[in-house]
């Protein structure tokens, strides 16, 4: 069976200079966007069922490429759906949604589910992530059942950390795969 990914972005969506936008500018035949519908104004049911109905309408495995509020997005989908086309999710600077009053606007996002994820999974984060310390995402980790990797001071690992295309990432997303058992060689 093929394999395709899924870009599952945050708040705002990811612009033109985000590596998830470059990765699919990239890659246009593998990896695809879920497309919400408010992209400033989130609510966690909307973003999930979405999420939930592009990986129904996928005839081929998936990978989930996740950041910032995309990763808390899988988190909660994985509390109330599944599927078996679903075998790893590479998880990017989740926030601590949690601490809603800092980030009211995500408020329906929190309790951040803390279940283990029914798929191997690597979550990616920066020691100075303004919307999670490093121990909070080592935490967030530890609950999905998620290898980590603390790779210094990037920032929120978005577009204002001037990743450009990323491709410390794509050979982390690579470590995923080959320990997922998944073929990566067609890959960026």
């Amino acid at each position: 069976m093929a394999l395709i990914f899924l870009n599952v972005t945050g708040l705002s969506n990811s612009g033109a200079s985000h590596w998830q936008t470059i990765w699919e500018k990239e890659n246009p035949e593998m990896i695809k966007r879920v497309e919400q519908d408010n992209w400033n104004a989130p609510l966690k049911q909307d973003w999930i069922i979405r999420l939930n109905e592009v990986i129904e309408q996928q005839d081929d495995d998936i990978v989930l490429i996740a950041h910032s509020l995309g990763c808390i997005t899988v988190a909660h989908w994985a509390t109330v759906f599944s599927s078996n086309k679903v075998k790893a999710g590479f998880l990017v600077a989740p926030p601590d949604a949690n601490r809603t009053e800092e980030f009211a606007i995500i408020n329906t996002f929190s309790p951040v589910p803390t279940e283990k994820l029914p798929f191997p999974s690597l979550v990616v984060a920066s020691t100075n992530d303004e919307y999670a310390t490093i121990e909070r995402s080592l935490e967030m980790a530890n609950d999905w059942g998620s290898d980590f990797i603390n790779i210094g001071q990037l920032g929120h690992i978005n577009a204002n950390s001037n990743l450009g295309s990323w491709k410390d990432g794509a050979q982390l997303l690579k470590q995923l795969l080959d320990k997922a058992g998944l073929r990566s060689d067609a890959l960026f």
